[in-house]
C-alpha cells in the first residue's frame, strides 16, 4: 500500500482500506506529529490547527442534538489559541456559532487585536442539528472534507484536536492528511473502567478492591460475595460501566444488613439488591444498565468510604515527544443520586493532598507513555483523611478531554500562567496566584427567558466580566444553550480560593435576578 490511496484529490479512497491498512496509514501520518509540535512552539507561520469537538462517545443515554451543540461549544475557549500571532485555526461545529459569541472569545485575547485573530479563523458548520457526533457527519459528507482540508495552509505543519478518538476521528485525520493530537483509537481500552483498574495496578498505586470485566447480573452478585468475604465491613458496592461518561454509567449497591458472608441466603439476597441499585442516570433504566453492561462489560468496586471524602482529579499529558507532563489537579463538585455526576470543579486541588494524587497520576501517566498514549487524559481519585493523615484511592482514568479541560486551560491561555506541582499553586508570570471555580450545569428553567444578548447586557452593566488587567472575573461558555436548554457555563476566576468563589456565587445571582425580571408580566394597555 502506499499513501496516495488516500490522495487529497480522491478522499472516498479510505473506504477501499481494510482495518489493518487504516491503522498503517495512520501510523505513518502520526511519525509526523513531533514536528508540528515543535513548530508550533516556535511560532512557525506555517502552523494550524483543525477543532473538531465531536462527542464520539456511545453514552448510555444518548445526548439530544441541543445539549450535543452545546459541548461543541464548550470547546470554543481554543480560540484563545489565536494569540499566538501566526496560528490559523479551523473550527468545525454541527451549527453556525452567534458571531456575537465568537465576538465575546476574540474580544479576551489578551494583546491581540481581535480583527487580526478573526482573520486567522476558518469557522465550518455542517448545518446539521441532531444528535449524531459531529465526526460521523463530517465522515458522510466528503465535500465538507474536502473544504475543510482546503483551509490548511500546510498540511506538514497541522494537526487535528478531537475532544476524543475514536475510529471516526482517525478516519477524519486521514481524509484531512494531518496527524491527530490524541490517544490512538486503539489504546481506548485503557480508558474503560476495567482498564484504568489494570493500569492502576501496573503502576502500584491505590485502588478500591473490586472485580474487571463483568457482564452478567451473576457476574455481578459473584464479585459482590468475593467482596463481602474480603470486606466484611463494606456497606455499598459500585457497579460501573467500562465506557461510563461523568457518572452516568455508575450504580451503587446497597450492602447493609445482608446475610453474613457465605450464607445460602447470600447469592439470593445479592441478588435483588443488584435488581433494585440505585442509578446515577435519572435518564436510564435498569434493563438498559444491564444491556450495557452484557455488551460492553464492567466493574464492580467497593464504594470507598471515609472521614472527610473527596473526589479530586489530575490532568497530564504525554507530548509527541514522549514526555508525561503534569498539568493541573482539581477538587471536582459531583451531585447526582449516588453523588457521582460531574458538575464543576474548583482549581487547585487543595494542597493538603494535591502533592499526593500528582505523585500517584505520575505513576499512572508513565505506564500509560510505556505503551504509546498521546495527548491529554485526567485521572480521577477519592482522598478521605484519617487522623488527620489523607490517603488517596485512584477511580478511574479519561482518556480525552474532560470537564475540567476547559477552565483549566482557559485560565492558561488568559493568563499564561503555569501550575506549579511542587507548592500546588496556579501562578501567573509575575508570580501572583490564581483560583477558579467552574461548571457546565448552571441551570434554571427561567434562564431560557434570555438570550445571548441579554447575557451580554448582563455582564457590560454588571461589570462581571473577566478583567484583562486584574485577570479576574467571570468567562462565560455554553452560552448557545441559554435559551433552548436553560443551561449556561460559568468559570470564576480570583487571586484566592475564597473570591474565586465569591465571584462565582455573584454570577449566579445575577443571572437569577436577570431572568426573573425578564419573566414578570408586563401589563397592556
Amino acid at each position: 500500500m502506499t499513501t496516495s490511496l488516500l490522495s487529497p484529490t480522491s478522499p472516498a479512497r479510505l473506504d477501499d482500506l481494510s482495518e489493518d491498512e487504516r491503522n498503517e496509514a495512520f501510523d505513518r501520518l502520526q511519525q509526523g506529529l513531533p514536528a508540528v509540535w515543535r513548530a508550533m512552539r516556535a511560532n512557525d507561520p506555517r502552523e494550524s490547527v483543525v477543532v473538531v469537538p465531536s462527542m464520539s462517545i456511545e453514552r448510555l443515554v444518548p445526548g439530544s442534538g441541543a445539549s450535543n451543540r452545546a459541548l461543541e461549544e464548550r470547546y470554543l475557549f481554543m480560540l484563545l489559541l489565536l494569540r499566538q500571532p501566526r496560528l490559523k485555526l479551523v473550527y468545525v461545529t454541527s451549527m453556525p456559532v452567534d458571531p456575537a459569541v465568537i465576538e465575546y472569545y476574540l474580544s479576551l485575547l489578551p494583546g491581540v487585536i481581535p480583527s487580526h485573530a478573526r482573520a486567522r479563523l476558518s469557522l465550518v458548520s455542517v448545518g446539521d442539528s441532531s444528535a449524531t457526533p459531529l465526526t460521523e457527519k463530517l465522515l458522510a459528507r466528503p465535500r465538507m472534507v474536502s473544504q475543510i482540508r482546503s483551509l490548511i495552509p500546510d498540511p506538514a505543519f497541522s494537526h487535528l484536536l478531537p475532544y476524543n478518538t475514536t475510529r471516526l476521528e482517525r478516519d477524519l485525520a486521514l481524509l484531512l492528511g494531518i496527524p491527530m493530537y490524541g490517544p490512538d483509537p486503539r489504546h481506548v481500552p485503557l480508558g474503560t473502567k476495567s482498564g484504568s483498574r489494570e493500569a492502576f495496578a501496573a503502576a502500584g498505586i491505590s485502588h478500591p478492591m473490586g472485580v474487571n470485566d463483568v457482564r452478567t447480573v451473576d457476574d455481578v452478585v459473584t464479585a459482590l460475595a468475593r467482596l463481602r468475604s474480603a470486606r466484611p465491613r463494606a456497606t455499598a458496592a459500585m457497579v460501573k460501566l467500562n465506557e461510563g461518561v461523568s457518572g452516568a454509567g455508575n450504580a451503587e449497591v446497597d450492602l447493609a444488613g445482608l446475610p453474613a458472608s457465605g450464607d445460602a441466603s447470600e447469592r439470593a439476597a445479592l441478588r435483588d439488591r443488584v435488581m433494585t441499585m440505585t442509578l446515577e442516570s435519572q435518564k436510564a433504566d435498569l434493563p438498559m444498565f444491564l444491556d450495557r453492561l452484557t455488551s460492553r462489560a464492567g466493574i464492580v468496586e467497593e464504594r470507598v468510604t471515609g472521614e472527610d471524602l473527596r473526589s479530586p482529579s489530575v490532568q497530564l499529558r504525554v507530548t509527541p515527544l514522549g514526555v508525561v507532563e503534569l498539568l493541573s489537579t482539581h477538587d471536582q463538585i459531583l451531585g447526582g443520586a449516588t453523588g457521582q455526576s460531574y458538575l464543576g470543579c474548583r482549581f487547585p486541588a487543595d494542597p493538603a493532598y494535591a502533592g499526593l494524587i500528582s505523585s500517584e497520576a505520575r505513576k499512572v501517566g508513565e505506564v500509560l507513555a510505556s505503551k504509546g498514549v498521546l495527548g491529554r487524559f485526567a485521572i480521577d481519585f477519592v482522598v478521605s483523611r484519617t487522623g488527620g493523615q489523607w490517603s488517596s484511592d485512584a477511580i478511574e482514568i479519561n482518556l480525552r478531554r474532560g470537564g475540567t479541560t476547559h477552565p483549566f486551560l482557559t485560565l492558561q491561555f488568559l493568563t499564561d500562567g503555569r501550575y506549579d506541582a511542587e507548592s500546588s499553586r496556579f501562578l501567573t508570570p509575575s508570580g501572583d496566584e490564581r483560583h477558579l471555580v467552574a461548571t457546565d450545569h448552571f441551570e434554571d428553567p427561567s434562564l431560557t427567558g434570555l438570550r445571548i444578548a441579554d447575557l451580554f447586557d448582563l455582564v457590560a452593566v454588571s461589570g462581571i466580566h473577566y478583567d484583562q488587567a486584574r485577570e479576574r472575573g467571570i468567562v462565560f461558555h455554553m452560552m448557545s444553550a441559554i435559551t433552548e436548554l436553560g443551561r449556561v457555563g460559568i468559570t470564576a476566576v480570583g487571586a484566592t480560593a475564597e473570591e474565586a468563589e465569591e465571584r462565582y456565587a455573584d454570577a449566579e445571582t445575577r443571572l437569577r435576578d436577570e431572568a426573573r425580571v425578564s419573566l414578570e408580566p408586563h401589563t397592556i394597555w
